[in-house]
């Protein structure tokens, strides 16, 4: 009889701690922004949607979309593994974007009221801390292009 309540104290407890990710990230905002003089790509992802803008000026509408739930469930996986205190001291990995080689990009969140954004780096080069995320996040964008 133990060992079937430890059993299912165990199952349990790994399911509340994957809702517990899955509330974070649905309470969290996460924007991703790329820009050079000739292009201009925002990404913010907030629960389970994704607003995309290509224009700097804001003149056109963004384009809204849902995010999958395996998608949703990749992206919870990879917010889970971010230290977000160590957000801001990220080695970027290329420096292109000092001589037009690739945009600049920065990753920003909002968590629990309190805001975490990564110093600058190339766009299509992120730290490799936060690299699976962003690739994840920039590719939903690609989906509606």
């Amino acid at each position: 009889m133990k060992a079937i309540s430890m059993i299912l104290l165990t199952i349990f407890l790994g399911k509340s701690c994957s809702n517990q990710a899955q509330n974070d990230m649905a309470n969290s905002t996460i924007q991703y922004t790329a820009t050079t003089r000739g292009f201009y790509q925002r990404i913010i992802i907030n629960n389970q949607k994704a607003t995309i803008s290509r224009d700097r000026d804001e003149k056109e509408t963004p384009i809204k979309v849902t995010i999958s739930d395996s998608d949703w469930k990749e992206l919870v996986g990879y917010f889970q593994k971010i230290n977000l205190e160590e957000l801001p001291n990220l080695k970027d990995p290329t420096q292109k974007r000092f001589y037009d080689g690739a945009a600049i990009a920065n990753l920003k969140i909002r968590y629990q009221d309190k805001d975490y954004e990564t110093v600058d780096f190339d766009h299509g080069f992120p730290p490799a801390e936060i690299e699976k995320i962003v690739n994840k996040i920039v590719s939903l964008a690609k989906t509606e292009e």
